[in-house]
């Protein structure tokens, strides 16, 4: 379990004003513009990480004034320590994933801690610093990440350039690079190591994970050599992660058949079980066709984000029941009918109304459509040059239309992308026609991968399938936490079926479904959308330190747990007794 295959290990010291949480900028910092470039052509290393980890923090947390971050619950003390970073490569891939330890200088080692995460999203490596970060290092842990096989080290075909181990920007054959396609035109556009590298790295999510803590440990015994070897009988593992992260950590778990981890805590996993609940992929196709028309009834109208300016639907949205109506696949004259069928449609395939209440902002910032283009390229193996559905990903040039990436843009994308475009100047193109309801048509292309026979689909199918966890061991304190009212992996296709698997193979898994959670935690500084909502932070640190105490402290772990009963923040800041923490 020790074998890691890495080359280059990048060591650096994070001290006075440059900490490990939160790069110097301490809470205030986080929560303002982005950190500055003293040369925005060339930015340094330092001002690179700086950027990456405020917004990978912006990303996941509310750190609005009235959500309550550094008040209520959390905090970004100043820790300083050191960071070891390298790529390492899982046996058979073609792409390096980027593992990173953070060591805190107030590391315990009496009490041992390593805690291993990987980012959401298809985030770059401090994808879940807000997390596992925020949690782990004032506790004296450790804490190794992953981007588990995605990230913002985009290649560039129109300079040939991506991402080196420090973060800066190089050319093909100068430095190492996070991702390095094949050769391909000057036209190709841009890569993406989660859609592009050829290697379906969902996948393999849960061998990252295991990985990372390898680096984890191996990296101990270089930072204390004295105290040498750290191991998993000698140093307790704690794995943790969010979405996507939460998903590779149950994979990992159902790897770990020799004890390697001390415990497991998941926050709104995106798991996929064999014969189970429903594929990520699988729901959000179907989102993207048929959320627009349900979310045009009434019955939304006062859902944030499902309406315009004065209250009526957003226009696109009757062009969907529209075309949906042409295509026989509803019917009714009126826009009420048309929404309604709509809806019922998805309440037969076992969305809830809360999940769908919820996803109206999934659907308004169009990240269907977005993920699922980029998830099919992944599972399919695709290059840049023939992403399915017609697909492809370009600078956003003069019109919105694709163009060259200015210098200045480039050299931000390791820091401020997301791993899956548009953003940061990164556009997605293609998939669309000439028509009222121009998207649709990327749509059904997509959504046809998985529902048809051919040749695609079956590969298609065959990948997704490929992704599916495995049981983790009986003895192993498992936490999973989960918003009752997601609507991006809403609970009935994910953690739900998950924990009823676990269940009725032996296992004990404690499951919270918060009420009145959802899955973006950032979304809640938007006007009127936090208002209804809690945010999960809260409740994945407060499983996190049940685990601690029993690791620790010698607590029971407890066979079961009441969930919170959790209250919606309202206009007002959030309270300590909204929460509903026991």
């Amino acid at each position: 379990m020790r074998e890691v295959d890495y080359g280059e290990v990048r060591m650096t010291e994070h001290r006075g004003h440059d900490d490990l949480l939160s790069a110097g900028l301490g809470l205030a910092g986080l929560t303002g513009m982005p950190s500055a470039f003293a040369d925005p052509l060339q930015p340094t290393a330092r001002e690179l990480r700086r950027r990456a980890i405020q917004a990978s923090w912006k990303g996941i947390a509310d750190l609005g004034p009235l959500g309550g971050y550094g008040t209520v619950y959390g905090g970004v003390p100043d820790l300083p320590g050191c960071e070891y970073q390298a790529f390492a490569r899982i046996p058979g891939a073609r792409s390096p994933h980027r593992v990173l330890l953070q060591v805190p200088d107030n590391f315990d080692r009496q009490k041992r801690c390593l805690v291993v995460t990987a980012s959401s999203g298809s985030r770059g490596v401090y994808g879940a610093i807000a997390l596992a970060g925020a949690w782990g290092l004032p506790h004296g842990c450790a804490v190794a990440y992953t981007d588990k096989g995605a990230g913002a080290g985009y290649f560039d075909y129109a300079d040939d350039s991506g991402v080196a181990l420090d973060g800066r920007r190089a050319k093909r054959g100068e430095a190492e690079l996070e991702f390095q396609p094949p050769s391909a035109p000057v036209t190709a556009g841009i890569a993406i190591k989660h859609m592009h590298s050829g290697d379906n790295p969902e996948a393999d999510w849960g061998r990252h994970v295991l990985q990372a803590a390898q680096f984890g440990l191996a990296t101990l015994d270089r930072a204390y050599p004295a105290e040498a070897p750290f191991t998993p009988q000698n140093t307790k593992i704690i794995a943790t992660g969010l979405s996507n992260g939460g998903g590779a950590v149950l994979q990992a778990a159902g790897l770990d058949k020799e004890g390697f981890f001390a415990g497991v805590v998941a926050l709104e996993p995106n798991v996929h079980v064999k014969d189970h609940g429903r594929a990520m992929y699988d729901y959000a196709t179907e989102a993207a066709i048929w959320l627009p028309c349900a979310l045009s009834a009434e019955d939304f109208a006062a859902v944030p984000l499902a309406r315009g300016p004065r209250g009526a639907a957003l226009p696109a949205w009757p062009i969907r029941c529209a075309r949906l109506r042409a295509q026989g696949k509803i019917n009714g004259s009126t826009l009420a009918g048309q929404s309604a069928q709509a809806r019922e449609y998805l309440q037969a395939r076992g969305w809830t109304d809360e999940a769908i209440r919820s996803a109206a902002s999934t659907t308004a910032f169009d990240l269907w459509r977005v993920t699922t283009a980029g998830y099919a390229a992944s599972y399919l193996r695709r290059g840049a040059i023939d992403t399915p559905c017609g697909f492809h990903y370009a600078a956003i040039g003069i019109g919105g239309l694709p163009g060259v990436a200015d210098p200045v843009t480039r050299a931000t994308w390791w820091a401020e992308g997301s791993g899956i475009p548009p953003g940061a100047g990164i556009g997605l193109f293609g998939g669309m026609n000439v028509s009222t309801d121009p998207t649709l048509v990327g749509s059904e292309c997509l959504r046809a991968l998985w529902t048809g026979d051919g040749h695609e689909a079956q590969a298609l199918q065959a990948s997704v399938a490929a992704t599916a966890v495995r049981l983790p061991r009986k003895d192993l304190p498992l936490w999973v936490v989960h918003g009752a009212g997601d609507g991006l992996l809403p609970t009935a296709f994910s953690s739900e079926p998950y924990v009823a698997w676990l269940r009725e193979e032996g296992r004990q898994p404690i499951y919270w479904k918060v009420p009145h959670a959802q899955h973006f935690d950032a979304f809640l500084a938007l006007p009127g959308f936090g208002d209804l909502h809690v945010p999960l932070l809260p409740y994945g640190y407060a499983a996190l330190d049940r685990l601690w105490a029993h690791l620790y402290e010698g607590a029971v772990w407890p066979v079961d747990m009441p969930t919170p009963a959790a209250q919606p923040r309202g206009a007002a800041p959030l309270e300590r007794g909204k929460l509903g923490l026991p």
